[in-house]
């Protein structure tokens, strides 16, 4: 693609007029399309000569004194117009393909490209399986669109006019004759153009239900496996299926009383019209070379006629594919530029929280009046039950959504006034569950940078996230490839590599959210004490659930649906009665407990 189809914004394509969407789809293939169509119409045209050479050929040139000398001549005729019937047809198919293929790789890369800059809250309401059936299934359904029904609109429009105003040339009753079938396939056409765009558009919906469950499916086939729910999977992905199997047998059905009808109509059309014909060549109304020529041209008119009723209908489908990926289109993009203060050097890391207040949407309240202030370098535990709110606190600060009220302020300065885009920089993030690409361990760990890595620097970031001497345990070290999810390491392993890919960037700020859940207690204290070493001059975030993670925090915060109930170092809140002070004691009986129980082990072994 050059460049002037590769600028053309894909915006544009969103409007309530569906067809002028479609126009301002071919933008940059408009040409190539207009000639694709006008070939179309020259091989048409050709088609019909041929007819008409058919017709020159019985009445004048058959029986004639002159038929040696000219029936070389008609002989060429007929070939030169197979050829330019070919040449038209060959160079026709070629540039709608051209053409329809361009626009499909515009629009996936695109989709692809403005799904990784939607926001995190579109994400959160919108199913993966959905998404990625409108990416492909909906986008070829607009490839089809352009290279097999536009096209062959253009083809069935110019087939008709040509052999209608040839037929008019022939005999004006017989072409008038041709023709008084097509206002009734036509009305039937458009009242079945809107029954099947309802049930392709209900088809669709569940097609995106069922990859959607596929896709959850065979993420998760472990936790399937080790729960023995194998059965309960097959049922509902059966539901789904049988569901869809039901919009598509409606579907079909509307095609299967759709075709029958204008496949009547239009051979009583022919029927009448072969009939009318030669009663009229047998009365001598037309010569028998007209009546040939005419028989040709019915064919051609009464095809266009019965596949235009059927294009119709198939292009309901592009239509509907177009609504549904305009849908997403229409979405508004994260500005990851958007803000004014950008400075000259990193962040400092003073952190304040002003009585913020955040919902997810108008009823999901998630955080209520937040204050606190932290100091660049200090670190900032919370704590609290699954559904307190520790999450989305920490997912303020990069942006990933917006408060509703209330102040953060970053060394000083308005969160929103720094863009999104440095504010990520400067964040680095290990979250709950952690996430590998299927790439080789290398990749992934520096995945977060931009610039050129040494493995030196790659290897401190391993050994300070306690996995250097695993990695070296593989067979291909460095280079060894991780399955789908990182599905070949285990938790423990696969959150110790996201820990170095976090380090290895370098943040000013630093958000631990659990990031020790999955590890054992020896390795959670190797990685404790490695970013321990790390942690200074960055503000650091610690989520987690065990107090001992956290004892050594600046701050520590008590959160309760969504509320600060307590705040304040390890020996203050020890010493006041509450939640913190009653999650330290239950723990600490929990591991005195455990402790006996592995000395009784060891005293009977």
């Amino acid at each position: 693609m050059n460049d002037s189809k590769n600028a053309f914004d894909l915006k544009q394509i969103v409007t309530k007029n569906k067809y002028l969407g479609l126009w301002r789809l071919l933008t940059g293939y408009r040409w190539l399309f207009i000639g694709a169509t006008m070939s179309i119409g020259m091989a048409a045209v050709s088609r019909t000569a041929f007819f008409y050479l058919l017709r020159y050929f019985t009445d004048d040139v058959l029986g004639s004194e002159t038929i040696r000398e000219r029936l070389p001549w008609v002989a060429l005729g007929f070939i030169g117009l197979a050829l330019l019937q070919g040449a038209f047809t060959f160079y026709s198919g070629r540039w709608a393909a051209a053409s329809a293929e361009g626009i499909a790789l515009r629009l996936r890369d695109y989709l692809y490209d403005h799904i990784q800059r939607l926001s995190f809250a579109y994400h959160d309401k919108t199913p993966t399986g959905e998404l990625i059936q409108r990416v492909t299934s909906d986008v070829d359904a607009l490839r089809r669109f352009f290279a097999e029904q536009a096209i062959g609109a253009g083809r069935i429009i110019f087939l008709f006019l040509v052999n209608f105003i040839a037929l008019l040339t022939l005999n004006v009753r017989l072409a008038l004759l041709s023709v008084m079938v097509m206002p009734i396939i036509f009305v039937t056409s458009i009242f079945f153009f809107k029954e099947v765009s309802k049930r392709y558009e209900a088809f669709q919906v569940q097609e995106g239900k069922l990859s959607t469950t596929l896709q959850e499916h065979l993420s998760g086939v472990r936790v399937v496996k080790a729960f023995a729910r194998q059965q309960y999977e097959i049922d509902k992905f059966e539901a789904d299926n049988i569901e869809r199997y039901r919009r598509g047998r409606r579907l079909l059905m509307m095609h299967a009383f759709y075709w029958p009808s204008t496949d009547i109509l239009s051979g009583a059309q022919m029927i009448f019209g072969y009939f009318t014909g030669a009663t009229m060549a047998i009365e001598g109304t037309i010569s028998v070379g007209t009546f040939i020529a005419y028989m040709g041209m019915l064919g051609m008119i009464i095809w266009p006629m019965r596949n235009l009723g059927r294009l119709i209908v198939q292009m309901s489908m592009g239509i509907v594919s177009l609504g549904r990926v305009t849908e997403i289109i229409k979405e508004d993009r994260e500005r990851l530029d958007s803000g004014t203060a950008v400075p000259n050097g990193p962040l400092r890391g003073d952190i304040v929280f002003d009585d913020v207040c955040f919902t997810y949407d108008a009823e999901t309240a998630v955080l209520h009046n937040i204050s606190f202030a932290i100091q660049a370098g200090q670190v900032v535990a919370l704590v609290g039950g699954a559904g307190s709110g520790k999450t989305s606190l920490v997912n303020l600060l990069p942006r990933f959504y917006k408060y509703d009220s209330g102040s953060i302020k970053l060394d000083g300065v308005e969160l929103y006034r720094y863009p999104r885009r440095y504010l990520r920089q400067q964040i680095g993030i290990v979250q709950q569950e952690p996430f590998l690409f299927s790439r080789t361990i290398r990749d992934n760990i520096t995945y977060g940078v931009d610039r050129k890595v040494s493995d030196a620097e790659v290897e401190e970031a391993a050994r300070a996230a306690a996995i250097h001497d695993v990695i070296l345990g593989f067979p291909n070290g460095y280079d060894t490839k991780v399955g789908e999810r990182g599905v070949t390491l285990s938790g423990g392993q696969k959150q110790r590599l996201t820990i170095a890919r976090t380090l290895l960037k370098d943040p000013r700020i630093l958000i631990l959210d659990d990031a020790t859940s999955s590890v054992d207690t020896e390795t959670e204290a190797a990685i404790r004490q490695a970013l321990e070493n790390l942690m200074p001059g960055r503000t650091s975030f610690v989520i987690a659930h065990r107090i001992q993670t956290v004892m050594e925090a600046d701050l520590i915060l008590v959160l309760e649906n969504g509320r600060i109930i307590q705040s304040g170092n390890h020996n203050q809140l020890i010493n006041q009665p509450g939640t913190y002070k009653r999650i330290f004691e239950l723990q600490s009986q929990i591991e005195d407990e455990l402790e006996e129980e592995l000395a009784s082990v060891k005293r009977e072994a």
